[in-house]
């Protein structure tokens, strides 16, 4: 009886990773120059923790001395924060100590709408190291704790989109 509760235990838990795994969007510019891959958002953005989600894209460009260029954009469910300064910073701090900065210009009415995009400059190393948290530097700085879960999950949809074709 406990072996059965084991393994479905064990069936339940995979089955709600792989339920935010995403479906990766192929999608070519009208010159046929730039591919994009992004996560399929159209139905749910994956998780990153409670009141924090995401989507990665990718933008692959033609031509040798082109790279590709990685956004990880976060969306901060109901976050509204009026703050003083006109512009606000996100950081997402990963295990190794690394962090990756973006800085958000605030809306003309004083007003941090909630989403940020942070550029990926090696994803490889994120793919290393994990997101230990996000941090929303406002009024007061708000801490989204990555849970081991979602940072397997996130990794599982940073590497799709890394190996799109």
């Amino acid at each position: 009886m406990k072996i059965i509760l084991v393994l479905v235990s064990f069936f339940a838990a995979s089955l709600s990773i792989n339920a935010q795994v995403a479906k990766v969007l192929t999608s070519v510019n009208e010159a046929g120059d730039v591919a994009t891959y992004e996560l399929d958002c159209t139905v749910k953005f994956p998780v990153m923790a409670k009141g924090l989600r995401y989507n990665i894209t990718r933008h692959e460009f033609k031509g040798p001395e082109m790279k590709n260029s990685y956004r990880l954009m976060l969306v901060m469910d109901g976050f509204y924060s009026s703050t003083p300064n006109n512009a606000m910073t996100i950081s997402a701090v990963l295990s190794d100590g690394t962090v990756i900065e973006a800085r958000k210009i605030i809306e003309d009415d004083g007003f941090f709408d909630g989403a940020c995009t942070l550029k990926i400059k090696d994803p490889k190393k994120l793919l290393e190291a994990n997101i230990q948290k996000v941090i929303v530097h406002a009024d007061k700085d708000v801490v989204y704790t990555i849970s081991e879960q979602n940072r397997a999950i996130f990794k599982k949809n940073l590497n799709n989109v890394i190996n799109a074709k």
